[in-house]
């Protein structure tokens, strides 16, 4: 069985990410979509929240699961059997510090592969921080996100800050 894992800090998970996933489950027996906690970023929504809203967007496909890690990712992917790393790479700009991780965890181990893919074209513009600042702002948001994390977002955002 052929297993990739999909991480990232999906602070809120976005259409591009799941139309990687969705291609990822055609090319590998299991995909698990790990929400990685990454002290350097302050995300809105807390991992635990994160998680749940992955879940809830990749329950219909029958060999994707979600998990969440925050120890060393080649460390995480030997745990759970991985053969392989899934990053996206939106543009050119992804690319060099996609390009330097790939090979760190090849030097970490160079038993696992990382392949990089690309979303549709239209959503190569997207990004979780772009979402939340126009969801920040009050724009519409629907295109960009799936029903769950439009509500999570509208809930989240509309919440005063204590």
């Amino acid at each position: 069985m052929r297993t990739a894992i999909y991480p990232g800090s999906f602070d809120p998970v976005t259409n591009g990410h799941l139309d990687i996933v969705q291609r990822a489950a055609k090319l590998f027996d299991r995909v698990i979509v790990a929400v990685a906690h990454n002290e350097n970023k302050k995300p809105l929504f807390t991992p635990a929240e994160r998680h749940e809203l992955v879940r809830q967007c990749v329950r219909h496909l029958p060999n994707v699961s979600t998990d969440c890690f925050n120890d060393l990712l080649v460390d995480y992917v030997e745990r759970k059997g991985g053969d392989a790393i899934i990053r996206g790479l939106r543009a050119v700009s992804d690319f060099e510090f996609e390009f330097q991780l790939a090979l760190m965890n090849r030097k970490l181990n160079d038993r696992l592969e990382t392949i990089f893919m690309m979303p549709k074209d239209t959503y190569t513009f997207l990004s979780s921080s772009i979402v939340k600042e126009i969801a920040r702002l009050g724009g519409n948001v629907d295109c960009f996100v799936p029903e769950p994390v439009q509500q999570a977002l509208a809930r989240k955002i509309s919440t005063p800050a204590l």
